[in-house]
């Protein structure tokens, strides 16, 4: 058994890591990179997103603010279906709801979701 003590690890030179990025890009990168919790951020939120009736939802908030019965009349599902995905896209941010005596009113809670959507439209087309 070969045993090895107090040796250190040094970290390769930018010539040795045969890299084809110059060390300015590299930097750049490693600055500018999102964090593990923007990236985990992220990932719940395209996720979530991942769904066609979310984002039928989603579309629809775009546009205006709506009840869930209005939203299941005009998009064609059924309310317990909508409540589901409404309970959803709020746990990640992307919806909110207002009260109104009786009435729940959801919208989009912010209006970088509606860029998101235009920019996923736009890419599609």
């Amino acid at each position: 058994m070969i045993l090895a003590t107090n040796f250190t690890v040094k970290e390769p030179s930018y010539e040795t890591r045969k890299l084809l990025i110059d060390p300015q890009t590299e930097q750049l990168i490693r600055d500018f990179a999102p964090t593990e919790d923007a990236i985990n951020g992220m990932a719940d939120f395209f996720s979530t997103l991942s769904d066609q009736t979310r984002i039928r939802i989603v579309s629809a908030l775009s546009i205006s603010q709506m009840c869930v019965n209005d939203i299941s009349s005009v998009l064609g599902l059924n309310q317990t279906t909508v409540s589901h995905q409404l309970r959803n896209l709020r746990n990640i941010g992307v919806v909110k709801v207002k009260r109104q005596g009786k009435v729940a009113f959801y919208s989009l809670s912010d209006t970088h979701v509606l860029d998101v959507m235009l920019s996923a439209v736009n890419f599609m087309s």
